[in-house]
């Protein structure tokens, strides 16, 4: 079962075997899902999405040492990286209709965390107030998403098992959807928890807040 609480919740409650959502498809789903199921944006989707280098594990390759991760910041695997398919996956099971996702990943010289900056363009105009109006109706309830009635920032995230969500639309059909959250905690560690939670019939709060 694909572990992500906000929208499987049920099925992991019954499942033996969870699988744990990387942190750049966690980001990008959790923004885009209600926007995919209730069919309000066109499928080209563009999304430049910044993480920290902790994403990349412990290798011992020069690129990581700190002398070139700090105050750096590079774009890698653009429009083929091997999260894609998963998330375009994810939102044709939870809405039944398909996206072009054109993803760029940059690696910044950041202690922690993931900022996803997702460029949509709607059917018809929206308000940022009616989105959030949105957003707020699929969250609700949901512990661990915050909607902000602004841009969210990475600081609000890092150290947490939250996801800040925000949104921005200007006068014609484009939209901006903003979305941060620390990956070695919502992106990974804290999520896995989270679905242990829902398995063993815990609070999915308990001992992460």
């Amino acid at each position: 079962t694909y572990g992500l609480v906000e929208f499987f919740k049920d099925r992991i409650a019954q499942s033996n075997l969870v699988a744990n959502p990387g942190w750049y498809p966690t980001s990008i789903i959790l923004a885009l899902a209600p926007l995919c199921i209730e069919s309000v944006i066109k499928p080209n989707v563009y999304v430049t999405a910044i993480s920290s280098i902790t994403g990349a594990g412990r290798k011992a390759l020069l690129e990581f040492h700190h002398a070139n991760v700090e105050n750096n910041v590079w774009a890698y695997k653009p429009l083929h990286h091997q999260h894609v398919p998963e998330v375009i996956q994810t939102l044709y099971a939870l809405s039944k209709h398909s996206i072009n996702l054109n993803f760029v990943p940059h690696v910044a010289g950041i202690e922690a965390g993931i900022y996803s900056t997702i460029y949509v363009t709607f059917k018809k105009s929206l308000t940022a107030s009616g989105l959030r109006k949105l957003y707020r109706r699929y969250y609700q309830g949901k512990p661990f998403i915050r909607i902000n009635e602004g841009l969210p920032k990475l600081k609000e995230v890092v150290g947490t098992n939250f996801c800040n969500l925000g949104v921005y639309t200007d006068t014609t059909q484009r939209g901006i959807i903003t979305s941060c959250l620390d990956n070695l905690i919502k992106g990974a560690a804290g999520n896995a928890i989270q679905c242990m939670n829902v398995m063993l019939g815990f609070a999915q709060e308990e001992g992460l807040l």
